[in-house]
């Protein structure tokens, strides 16, 4: 999967939550805070097309584009090179490491040992 830059990935926050096919002035309008020109969300789109994150369709005289990967895919790609570039692929250590650079407070260990115990009681059917 292409690496996407943070306006890329923007774009297609604003198609995925949009739960259905857009056109380009949809688009637009979720990038509004970012005072983009037409003609940058359309570059940017295009960009998409290439990458093959998303397709595009005419219909009459709108192109309307459609998510070809999920956010889930996405996420779990993303999430998997960022444990194993930064934290040898280790859960322990980017936890610790949040720990250590105050990322996390004793208040999110204790949501995320809540988490681990019912998952875990989960999984052997308790």
């Amino acid at each position: 999967m292409k690496k996407l830059s943070d306006n890329e990935l923007d774009i297609m926050l604003a198609i995925w939550r949009a739960e259905k096919s857009v056109g380009s002035s949809y688009v637009a309008k979720a990038m509004e805070d970012k005072n983009w020109a037409q003609t940058t969300v359309l570059n940017f789109l295009s960009r998409l097309v290439d990458k093959g994150y998303i397709k595009c369709e005419k219909e009459g005289r709108n192109n309307i584009y459609t998510p070809l990967v999920k956010e889930k895919d996405y996420l779990k790609d993303e999430n998997k090179g960022f444990l194993e570039k930064f934290y040898n692929n280790s859960i322990k250590n980017m936890i610790a490491g949040f720990y250590d650079n105050e990322v996390i407070d004793d208040e999110d260990l204790k949501e995320l040992k809540e988490f681990i115990e019912k998952k875990t009681n989960i999984d052997n059917g308790k």
